[in-house]
């Protein structure tokens, strides 16, 4: 099975110190085609003007995961950690039985862009926690975030890993989702695939099968989900 999700196609809202682009159904954009893949549930492509940002607000019962591409994140929350996350760090809040926390561009003259990522947790009611990590890239597919943290990853609560692809022009790499679901968002560069042409902010989400990912004229950077198989009927 393959799910093509054009960057084009994707719904979005913009507020002027925002402009949001929204791969799955979010807030006011509502598309029941659209509503997440296995246990991922957002991915927000998200441009930040300078000194904007989200005020204070609450979360529950969700992993959220930001991958800044641009500039850097001034993050505060009721646990009380007041970070910085700039550009090459992954953060991940497991927002658990509740928190709050706002999140603004730590800059009053550049924009500011990141991925905004929410996985639905395998468990609810947890204490709410928070990490944040710079990973180099060490492989074509390097662990950016996996269920018990190894190799340097951030962890987090369900059977679900991130990875970031990174690809030379002229490089392939084959995608294996025969047993569990997969899905590769584009942050840069272009490629093309078993199923389509693929550029920036295109998803392809993958199950039962594999794909094989071509990088073109320029290097390839994406973000690869691996994701828990749909449970059996009972």
């Amino acid at each position: 099975m393959i799910y093509l999700r054009k960057a084009a196609e994707r719904g979005g809202a913009n507020f002027g110190w925002l402009d949001s682009k929204h791969t799955f159904s979010f807030g006011h954009y509502y598309d029941p085609k659209h509503m997440g893949f296995s246990a991922l549930r957002v991915i927000n492509d998200d441009t930040v003007a300078a000194g904007a940002g989200f005020g204070t607000h609450g979360h529950r019962d969700m992993e959220i995961i930001s991958y800044v591409t641009k500039g850097a994140i001034e993050h505060k929350d009721s646990m009380g950690n007041s970070f910085v996350v700039p550009a090459g760090d992954v953060q991940r809040m497991s927002a658990g039985k509740g928190i709050t926390h706002s999140e603004f561009n730590h800059s009053k003259t550049e924009e500011l862009k990141f991925l905004q990522i929410w996985i639905i947790p395998n468990e609810q009611g947890i204490e709410p926690s928070y990490e944040q990590k710079a990973i180099e890239q060490t492989s074509v597919l390097t662990p950016l975030v996996t269920p018990d943290g190894k190799d340097g990853a951030l962890s987090i609560h369900q059977d679900a890993s991130i990875f970031r692809l990174s690809l030379e022009p002229g490089e392939t790499y084959q995608l294996d989702a025969t047993e569990r679901p997969g899905y590769l968002h584009v942050i840069e560069g272009s490629a093309t695939s078993t199923a389509s042409a693929i550029s920036a902010g295109d998803g392809i989400g993958v199950y039962e099968e594999s794909i094989a990912i071509t990088a073109q004229d320029e290097n390839l950077v994406a973000l690869w989900f691996d994701l828990p198989a749909p449970k059996a009927a009972a």
